[in-house]
């Protein structure tokens, strides 16, 4: 299955993609949240789609689509999780999955725009490949790991480097400014992907081809990235984990380029649809 969400901000309905038309199924899904997974949601939908085929309404193709998943109690990435990004940025290849966190109310819509922050110089942009976990997980084996994910989407990690790098701390303050995840277009289920461990992901800028690579490139892959995060903290359905980047970023190229108003961000995985953020300045 491919599940949206779509309509205005903050009033996103349920929805389902079948044969690339979108379906409204709020009449049967209160909406893609926590209790949705945890309560066999995505099984009861499947019946639904069986029951109701042929009879769901249409959702008009030019309806804005929002995250996939509503608001989740954690948005968890991965850093440097493959070697040639690590290497672009001048790190040493990980011994163990760098681990940090976004702001939930950076989460937005794929195609929304991104705001650059106020005194932002280094926006940059990260194509990832986006885990959302389908129940409570607490130290998973690395062999089970797979038994937890409720699906897949795109996710646009952006982040602001030197909030990220200069200011000191974590990385966490770089990376949860406002509309600094937009996930989707919609989550594919896994039935709908026959190897999340081989997907090329891309991104261009200004539609300059910046990052290429592949999933199969993984320094952890998907299972070791669950099975790790789930020793330290419990995930809940609807969770998302962002599982790194390739090279391409703009922090890697010399002389550096980062985004500005105006730019236009698309980017795109093998089975999970594509997006297209354009970046505007920050105002009140």
């Amino acid at each position: 299955m491919k599940l949206i969400r779509f309509g205005e901000p903050g009033k996103e309905k349920p929805g389902v993609i079948i044969n690339e038309a979108q379906y409204d199924v709020s009449a049967f899904v209160q909406d893609y949240n926590e209790a949705f997974f945890e309560n066999d949601g995505l099984s009861n939908l499947a019946e639904v789609l069986k029951q109701q085929e042929g009879k769901l309404p249409r959702v008009a193709a030019d309806t804005r689509l929002g995250s996939p998943v509503a608001r989740p109690s954690k948005i968890l990435c991965i850093g440097l999780n493959y070697a040639d990004h690590a290497r672009e940025t001048g790190a040493a290849i990980p011994a163990e999955p760098i681990l940090f966190m976004k702001s939930t109310t950076a989460l937005v819509g794929p195609n929304d725009n991104i705001v650059i922050p106020r005194d932002s110089v280094k926006t940059d942009w990260e194509v990832e490949l986006a885990v959302i976990i389908g129940k409570k997980a607490s130290y998973v084996e690395e062999a089970e790991a797979l038994d937890y994910v409720a699906g897949y989407a795109l996710h646009n990690d952006v982040s602001e480097r030197e909030f990220q790098i200069e200011r000191g701390g974590t990385w966490d303050k770089g990376k949860g400014c406002d509309t600094f995840a937009p996930v989707g277009p919609f989550l594919a289920t896994q039935d709908e992907i026959a190897d999340v461990n081989n997907l090329r992901l891309w991104l261009n800028v200004n539609g300059q081809k910046m990052q290429d690579g592949n999933t199969s490139n993984f320094i952890f892959n998907v299972p070791a990235v669950i099975a790790y995060v789930s020793k330290f903290m419990t995930l809940l359905p609807g969770d998302i984990i962002s599982t790194g980047t390739p090279a391409g970023v703009g922090l890697g190229f010399n002389p550096q380029i980062f985004l500005k108003a105006g730019d236009v961000v698309e980017l795109g995985i093998d089975g999970l649809g594509t997006s297209t953020q354009t970046c505007v300045a920050w105002s009140k």
